[in-house]
């Protein structure tokens, strides 16, 4: 990942190639740096027997959604409320995690139905929070994959936050939600 975020960068920046800037250096070489703030990254893997459409359209419904994290107290206050989120359409929540009320905006920014959509944090307390929901079937067995991205805010005391505690509590809530999708009658 790291190479080819270089590689990327390497080919062009501000419009000009590593190729001019070593034309126009004296010493004949080209040096870019750049602080590349690394995420928590990590997946939940989860099979049933529910057809794929139907596991890819309780995962977008935002009634599921508010079933499964009952215990957080989360609710959609604003957006998308009730039934299923699309492409390009936001819900914004409002919950209770570690006794703080939280507020997040998420987007739905890709959506192949019924193989995956991607929502992101529009606002809320993270840095960075990217979520990818993949979903495939061979025979009877669908096959759902969460995968995550999220950066904390609050700079050195976020980082250490979210490798010790973040991390792990919200692979907590996937696990959680997963297990709600798979075992409750539909929700839409």
């Amino acid at each position: 990942m790291f190479h080819e975020y270089l590689a990327a960068n390497m080919i062009e920046r501000d419009g000009v190639s590593p190729a001019a800037d070593l034309e126009r250096s004296a010493g004949g070489g080209w040096i870019y740096c750049e602080f590349i703030r690394v995420t928590v990254y990590f997946e939940c893997t989860t099979h049933t027997r529910i057809p794929q459409v139907e596991l890819f359209d309780r995962s977008r419904s935002i009634d599921a959604h508010t079933g499964s994290m009952a215990r957080s107290k989360e609710t959609a206050i604003a957006g998308t409320t009730t039934g299923l989120i699309s492409l390009g359409q936001q819900v914004t929540w409002r919950a209770w995690h570690f006794g703080i009320p939280i507020r997040m905006t998420s987007r739905i920014t890709e959506m192949d139905v019924p193989n995956y959509f991607v929502d992101q944090q529009g606002s809320g307390p993270f840095q960075r929070f990217r979520h990818v929901h993949e979903f495939s079937q061979h025979d009877e067995v669908t096959t759902m994959v969460d995968r995550f991205e999220f950066a904390a805010s609050l700079g050195p005391l976020g980082r250490v936050v979210e490798r010790l505690l973040l991390a792990r509590y919200l692979k907590k809530l996937i696990e959680t939600r997963n297990q709600y999708l798979v075992e409750e009658p539909a929700h839409q």
